[in-house]
């Protein structure tokens, strides 16, 4: 199979997993562990994380409702104080791969789930809490061809018309491409399409495989 297109995930795949936050937010509130993702995967395409990522709540009613899905589990947590911690550090290594894979004439693009309210309205930076953070990322979604963000598409994944966006975006088929997402039901109805998806765990791991797909030596 010859690849022409590599599409990207953001969090966890570009930058380092939010889940890392979530589990240090966790520590230092004292409560269970992967409690953020036990609220978050109730009600999965309803809940005040899938609302905000389609834009249709805005932050201080995330915040509101968030509070009330924690507290429904049991747990004292605010929305605010986890959008504080959602932005991952920026993995060097990938933005490097990003670049070599241009330089070696393949094209990338990036479907994010992502929420509003980034500094500044820059593109990509949904995620993130300082001007700073922002125009890091900003620089590293200028890269892309093409960027589908969740929060201002209005459909989020793994929803498959958000793969079937960017394949239309880029006038590619699903078999031309490979995809890279942290989280294994984003991953599936991209292979579902005929992508070749991969499963990222860590940043090494996510180069090694790509590399071995494609067939080329990336950073």
């Amino acid at each position: 199979m010859t690849y022409t297109t590599v599409i990207f995930d953001f969090g966890g795949v570009i930058t380092a997993s939010p889940f890392e936050a979530f589990n240090r937010l966790e520590e230092e509130r004292g409560l269970p562990r992967d409690f953020v993702r036990r609220v978050n995967s109730a009600d999965p395409d309803g809940n005040a994380w899938a609302k905000f990522e389609r834009a249709e709540i805005d932050a201080a009613a995330f915040d509101t409702l968030f509070a009330e899905e924690a507290r429904a589990l049991g747990h004292e947590l605010e929305g605010e104080a986890v959008l504080a911690v959602i932005a991952g550090a920026v993995r060097p290594a990938m933005v490097a791969a990003l670049d070599t894979l241009k330089a070696k004439g393949l094209r990338i693009g990036c479907i994010t789930n992502n929420v509003p309210g980034g500094k500044m309205g820059i593109k990509g930076a949904g995620m993130t809490r300082s001007e700073e953070a922002a125009n890091e990322v900003a620089k590293i979604m200028s890269r892309f061809e093409h960027v589908i963000e969740s929060s201002k598409a209005g459909v989020r994944k793994p929803d498959p018309r958000i793969y079937e966006m960017m394949c239309e975006a880029l006038g590619v088929e699903p078999g031309e491409c490979i995809y890279l997402d942290d989280l294994g039901i984003n991953c599936k109805p991209a292979a579902a399409l005929g992508m070749h998806a991969i499963k990222v765990t860590s940043g090494e791991q996510a180069i090694a495989d790509l590399s071995a797909v494609l067939g080329l030596e990336l950073p």
